[in-house]
């Protein structure tokens, strides 16, 4: 399956049809996985590969004993290596593993000050990676704390741990690739459903209480992974059909549906009100001051970048498991993301500079973070060129 899994990420997800360099980023507990992929990518003739290592414990100990200051002038926290690469129009690949409870006792601003120099140090990678200028893709790996913490007391929960992650990402297939491409090919045609709805606005209701109206920018564009010629997947998985809003156009209140963790720290049972396109009000009962630092990141972090729907009844979400981490957990339930929008989401966007962007109703902030709010009990109901159409029922798709 290993096997599998590393072709699939090589000869599917990411292409090297613009450069032969490579670029991974990952934590050292998943070094050996990574080694293996190296020497696969090295037969397929890829020479220049960078490895950039991260280390969750050496994270910790740091921002637990340097102060903010001496956080700002770490060269631990400089992430410019990336914009080397980038340069380079190498592809990217980011190996994603959680940790719970090991960011638990951090100062949360500590977390945030974290995550802000980490995305502020690459704005080249940022820019790229956002117009798909570069391929891209971030995919999961186990690891035995994150693998506990979801099988408490299973002598065998990193094995059953990986087996999820690989039946998610279709691995058990015969053929991964061709599974991808059929399901890709599915997805594509019902984001062509949803542009031919013409859809101006979305009212989002369930029985958390959330009621959120969100306005979508003239001649908005839902997206599929399978929307842009198919030559690479950017998540694996991906369940998830998106768009951008108009940044200045939502309004009413959302609940938390699943967890969020957030540089390692943890932001759950939270609400967020908005008016006009911003956020007046929220609340959470776990992981406030980290909620706190994501809103006021920047100007425009306050306001939303995208709306994703996903069926409730999907491969991640019929696993049962809440794997507290955004890649699995925004493909498993309908998501919404705080901080920048997405230039393809409107015509002609991918050639807007950021003023232009922002007058067209698209987001643009140093930030993007998604959080999780669909339940099986989700409706919205669409504002359309044909007047209003239920597009979510029960939790998944009507149309």
């Amino acid at each position: 399956m290993k096997e599998k899994y590393i072709e699939l990420l090589l000869k599917r997800c990411v292409n090297f049809d613009k450069s032969k360099s490579l670029f991974i980023n990952y934590d050292k507990i998943n070094k050996d996985f990574v080694l293996e992929v190296v020497d696969r990518a090295k037969s397929m003739g890829i020479s220049d590969i960078y490895l950039d290592e991260d280390d969750i414990f050496l994270t910790r100990e740091k921002l637990t004993n340097l102060t903010e200051q001496e956080i700002e002038n770490d060269p631990y926290f400089d992430k410019s290596i990336w914009d080397v690469y980038a340069k380079k129009d190498s592809t990217f690949i980011m190996f994603d593993t959680e940790f719970p409870g090991v960011m638990d006792e951090v100062d949360s601003s500590k977390i945030t000050l974290a995550k802000k120099l980490n995305r502020e140090s690459r704005p080249i990678f940022r820019k790229k990676e956002s117009t798909m200028q570069i391929s891209w893709c971030i995919l999961a790996l186990p690891n035995d704390i994150w693998a506990k913490d979801i099988f408490k007391d299973d002598e065998n929960a990193y094995k059953k741990l990986e087996d999820l992650i690989y039946k998610c990402c279709m691995i058990y297939e015969d053929n991964p690739i061709k599974s991808w491409n059929d399901f890709l090919e599915k997805s594509e045609k019902l984001a062509v459903k949803l542009n031919e709805l013409n859809i101006r606005s979305l009212h989002y209701t369930n029985s958390l209480g959330t009621d959120l109206i969100i306005e979508m920018p003239i001649g908005a564009k839902w997206i599929s992974a399978g929307s842009e010629g198919g030559n690479s997947i950017c998540n694996m998985p991906t369940y998830e059909i998106f768009s951008s809003p108009d940044y200045r156009k939502t309004n009413g209140i959302v609940y938390n549906a699943l967890p969020l963790i957030y540089g390692g720290g943890k932001i759950d049972k939270f609400f967020i009100e908005f008016k006009d396109g911003k956020v007046v009000n929220y609340g959470a009962e776990i992981g406030e001051e980290i909620l706190r630092g994501i809103i006021e990141s920047d100007s425009n972090s306050c306001y939303l970048g995208e709306c994703a729907l996903v069926n409730n009844d999907s491969p991640i979400s019929n696993t049962g498991v809440v794997f507290g981490t955004t890649l699995f957990d925004e493909n498993a339930s309908c998501h919404l993301a705080l901080g920048d929008g997405f230039p393809e989401c409107i015509p002609d966007g991918i050639n807007k500079n950021e003023q232009e962007l922002l007058l067209s109703g698209i987001n643009q902030s140093k930030n993007h973070v998604d959080f999780m709010i669909g339940t099986p009990d989700l409706e919205i109901e669409a504002e359309t060129s044909k007047g209003k159409v239920k597009i979510f029922t029960n939790g998944n798709f009507s149309i």
